[in-house]
């Protein structure tokens, strides 16, 4: 765990304010594409100035194409006396995502394809969709499923459900800086009532905008982005073409809030320096962080990473997708999720905005071939007693780092990081050799 605590008035008010915009959207039945959508990116403006935008249901992009929208005014199964056994109003996810309309009578064994329960929580309602076949179903607890297989038949069943043409909702937030270059936040917001997994991410990405917007001189350019996961970054990154070529690297913010360590999901390429800022703000805070590779599993670091985009796409989380037990069920709610829990979090993207915000880039001005040490008065009078020594950091050991290392992109904190040395005795030397024109602040 962190070694920071949430101790000063500030953070606590900030806690406080991530648990009530919890405690507001939580219960939304957020899906692909609908109204609940709308509701949760207009509750979030409240917190960031985001705003939203509406791709057409039906429209092409790439290997997909746009959902319509899913509404349900009711969905219930009731025994042969009339009482609700299953009730969506009860929970939202009683209902699979995106089920099709249902007015039917019929049997448990009918019924039972359509029921889902936890195979390792009985106590929990699992987590099912149908976004992409005309198909309907219920998630009970195994409780449940054991009342509906004992219960007076014949068993009603009734889903009001509607797909409709409409437009499927993004949120979308832009904040220049002095360079072009963009760094890309995205979160997704298509899951009903689960905590850790999506609502805590789609929250906290709000707090990382308002953060961002108060800084008064931004290096980077900053795009944020809300989308339903998969379907939504595909789509967005198909009609933002042109945008996306800007992006220089990019943080998928979800399973932010779990009472559990921080931990990281590095980007595809595995030398890139986003994955080294991040350790070192992680260290900087004390945490004892768990590491995962990436893979091609996950969240929307799959889209922003794939051919075509390739955009190296890290993430910061607490509590990841597939590793706690509460996962994809009821139980992953505002008991396990908590303000407090999120803004260790908000905490380590915010340094780690910092850190971005805050690389140092020199540049070798000499062209090819090394620099003539001597002629800078920077090698030892008389020569060929040199030998590597200190482990690679002596004084001259770290001024040949330096050049070799300084072309104009790669920051001094990387540097740092790659050499295991103090940033402060690089940024000393590198002062020293911008002073003798060897080097060049960027």
């Amino acid at each position: 765990m962190s070694s920071k605590t949430i101790t000063d008035t500030g953070e606590r008010r900030v806690a406080a304010e991530m648990q009530a915009c919890l405690e507001r959207l939580f219960p939304l039945p957020r899906c692909l594409a609908g109204e609940a959508n709308r509701a949760t990116l207009r509750g979030l403006q409240a917190i960031a100035p985001l705003s939203i935008q509406e791709i057409p249901s039906g429209t092409a992009v790439h290997d997909w194409t746009v959902p319509p929208e899913w509404s349900v005014q009711e969905a219930w199964i009731a025994d042969a006396r009339g009482r609700r056994l299953v009730d969506f109003a009860d929970h939202n996810l009683h209902l699979v995502s995106h089920s099709c309309p249902v007015d039917a009578y019929m049997d448990w064994p009918a019924l039972q394809p359509h029921v889902h329960t936890h195979p390792e929580l009985p106590e929990a309602i699992p987590y099912r969709t149908s976004y992409y076949q005309r198909s309907w179903g219920f998630c009970v607890t195994q409780a449940q499923a054991q009342a509906l297989a004992a219960a007076p038949g014949p068993l009603q069943v009734r889903i009001d459900s509607a797909l409709t043409p409409g437009a499927m909702s993004v949120g979308e937030l832009l904040l220049p800086g002095r360079r072009a270059q963009e760094i890309l936040l995205s979160a997704y917001i298509c899951h009903p009532s689960m905590a850790n997994d999506s609502l805590s991410g789609a929250v906290l990405l709000a707090f990382i905008g308002r953060h961002l917007a108060s800084l008064p001189d931004r290096q980077y350019s900053y795009r944020l982005v809300w989308v339903p996961e998969t379907v939504g970054a595909v789509a967005y990154a198909a009609t933002h073409a042109e945008a996306m070529r800007r992006v220089e690297m990019g943080l998928v913010v979800t399973t932010v809030g779990g009472p559990g360590p921080l931990g990281y999901k590095r980007t595809f390429d595995d030398r890139h320096p986003l994955n080294a800022m991040i350790e070192s703000v992680l260290r900087e805070r004390g945490d004892d962080f768990k590491t995962y590779p990436f893979d091609i599993h996950g969240s929307d670091e799959r889209q922003w990473s794939s051919p075509g985009l390739r955009i190296p796409t890290a993430t910061i989380c607490k509590d990841r997708y597939y590793e706690y037990a509460q996962y994809h069920s009821s139980l992953d709610d505002l008991r396990l999720v908590n303000g407090a829990q999120m803004a260790e979090s908000l905490d380590a993207y915010v340094r780690l905005i910092g850190t971005l915000e805050s690389r140092e880039l020199y540049r070798n001005t000499v062209g090819a071939g090394e620099v003539m040490l001597s002629r800078h008065d920077l090698y030892p009078k008389s020569g060929g007693a040199q030998r590597p020594e200190l482990g690679g950091r002596s004084e001259l050991d770290l001024i040949l780092w330096l050049l070799w290392h300084c072309d104009g992109h790669t920051s001094l904190q990387d540097i740092a990081v790659a050499l295991d040395v103090p940033l402060a005795r690089l940024r000393e030397l590198a002062q020293r050799l911008s002073q003798k024109g060897v080097l060049a602040h960027v």
